[in-house]
């Protein structure tokens, strides 16, 4: 039995839903089909699939090959690729997680640029705030914000955003302007309840740095929320540049204590460890690196 084939076929019919359709999707008889999947749970001691009047489900086993079969037969056709020196052609499926609202707000406006730039190119964007297992998700690349606590990870810092204080001309107008710090205990803050958020905040001014432990009624788990909760007026919050950058050019949003400075945010670009970097994956990040070039000036 060819084992490249027999994950081929496997994975085709996990795809496909179906023997028969496999067989339809790779041109054969379906009886190759059930023969190749059947072999392939002798080889492997474990049963892969299981039928059932819905269809054809996967076993634990059987998913957790199918992830790795699928990686596994990508990496054979981008050293395919890579062999035949056609990386010039950018193509396939190229699978990307990325924080939502960088994404929504920076990415997305220019993708139709990217994908003209790539014909043969398909693109599935993942939107997540959580780091998610790229391995386990079959990801060619992540865009991760902040500090990267495994490090081990294949990554490079793309990008470098200020932070700062945050909140609407009519929220200021309301509860006052803060002039330090120490002011800020008596506004209402948004807090991010995710890694790298909290309600202690940073400072630093002249080499001094100051902390302060900040409350508000709201807390909020994903960025979005955080964009949504500022222009609702509800508060200030603490966020990168990047996720406030049409608000603050068009004064709808602005920024306070200015003379302090925050921790700067870093955008990262991570690749599956072990894992050969796809040509796919190159071009993206080339792009949003592209993207935050063209945002600088």
């Amino acid at each position: 039995m060819d084992r490249m084939t027999a994950m081929e076929t496997f994975v085709a019919v996990v795809e496909a839903g179906s023997f028969s359709a496999a067989a339809r999707r790779l041109n054969v008889g379906q009886p190759a089909v059930s023969k190749s999947v059947a072999q392939l749970e002798e080889r492997l001691g474990t049963r892969l699939l299981l039928r059932s009047t819905r269809g054809l489900n996967t076993t634990d086993a059987g998913q957790r090959f199918y992830e790795h079969a699928r990686v596994a037969i990508e990496e054979a056709d981008e050293a395919e690729h890579a062999a035949k020196q056609s990386s010039e052609s950018v193509s396939g499926r190229l699978r990307v997680s990325a924080a939502p609202t960088f994404a929504r707000l920076h990415v997305m406006p220019s993708l139709k640029r990217f994908l003209d730039q790539h014909p043969q190119l398909e693109i599935d964007i993942v939107l997540d705030d959580r780091n998610i297992d790229l391995l386990e998700e079959g990801m060619d690349v992540s865009l991760r914000m902040g500090s990267l606590d495994d490090s081990a990870m294949t990554a490079r810092r793309i990008g470098r955003s200020p932070r700062l204080v945050v909140g609407t001309p009519q929220y200021f107008e309301a509860a006052g302007v803060p002039a330090t710090p120490a002011d800020l205990i008596r506004h209402q803050a948004i807090v991010y309840s995710q890694r790298g958020g909290g309600d202690s905040w940073s400072f630093s001014q002249n080499g001094k740095e100051t902390a302060v432990v900040v409350s508000g009624r709201v807390r909020v788990s994903a960025a979005e929320g955080i964009r949504t909760a500022v222009l609702g007026h509800v508060g200030l919050a603490v966020a990168s540049q990047w996720m406030f950058a049409p608000e603050l050019a068009d004064g709808s949003v602005r920024a306070v204590l200015t003379d302090w400075q925050l921790p700067p945010l870093d955008l990262w670009a991570v690749f599956p460890a072990g894992r050969l970097v796809t040509s796919r994956a190159r071009a993206f990040v080339a792009f949003v690196e592209s993207v935050l070039a063209e945002m600088a000036l």
